[in-house]
């Protein structure tokens, strides 16, 4: 009875995933279910919720612990050897120091905006105590101009202008546009042939960096990963000036 139960859930889950596959598909594929399938997996759904909720929760479960173990694996990595997380990242404050922030952000993103000010007040404040890492987290889904200031913004970073282009993509977030990126190459005085040609380069890296923030499950900008002496994981940005100071965060 428990083999029979256990191929009737399993034919009912590849039954679902099957319907479900179907009624996500553009019509051009023409992928359909027939009438009779689609009534029986919906019976099946009816009488017997339990076995979609449980294998549903099952699999949530999994990906929950795979993100666990792919984020500790990132965390054990970049404290034991910073500069290969950071690799060519752009990278300002601390040229040697043991602590080291990395902030994965979005140049239309407004909440990346309001933390540029308070991470160049940290930088004031303490030029000696850390580094920072720019990571690239375009949400193009909703920003039609996060991509594009992204590519601009590395391909000033070829020529050493990125935390000056940076700058002025935060600080004239509204006027985001083409205009904006030729006037701030000109103003920066950049090659703007190189320029050019450097942006239409600029997809694999800024990919990369994407690709490592869905890795580590990170939902939305900004988000910030620490490692020093005494400190290592995601953090919040209001905690990052008491790791600073050397305080230890009560919630971690």
């Amino acid at each position: 009875m428990f083999k029979i139960f256990t191929h009737f859930r399993k034919l009912a889950i590849f039954s679902l995933i099957c319907l479900i596959l179907s009624w996500s598909l553009p019509v051009q594929a023409d992928t359909k279910i027939p009438p009779q399938l689609e009534q029986q997996v919906l019976e099946i759904i009816r009488k017997n919720p339990e076995i979609i909720i449980e294998s549903v929760e099952a699999y949530q479960q999994k990906q929950q612990q795979q993100l666990q173990q792919s984020r500790q694996e990132f965390i054990n990595n970049f404290q034991a050897n910073p500069q290969a997380v950071i690799g060519d990242s752009p990278t300002t404050g601390a040229t040697k120091s043991k602590t080291v922030l990395i902030e994965f952000s979005d140049f239309e993103c407004p909440y990346c905006a309001e933390a540029h000010k308070t991470l160049k007040d940290l930088l004031t404040k303490y030029p000696n105590k850390f580094t920072l890492v720019y990571k690239h987290f375009p949400l193009y889904q909703i920003h039609d101009q996060a991509l594009p200031a992204a590519t601009a913004a590395w391909a000033a970073y070829q020529q050493g202008k990125f935390w000056e282009y940076h700058d002025a993509l935060f600080t004239n977030q509204k006027q985001l546009g083409e205009t904006l990126y030729l006037d701030t190459a000109k103003k920066l005085n950049l090659d703007i042939t190189k320029f050019t040609s450097d942006r239409k380069l600029a997809n694999n890296p800024i990919q990369k960096d994407l690709l490592l923030a869905r890795k580590l499950g990170l939902g939305g900008t900004p988000s910030f990963i620490m490692t020093s002496e005494s400190f290592a994981g995601p953090v919040k940005l209001t905690e990052v000036e008491e790791i600073l100071q050397g305080k230890q965060l009560s919630n971690k």
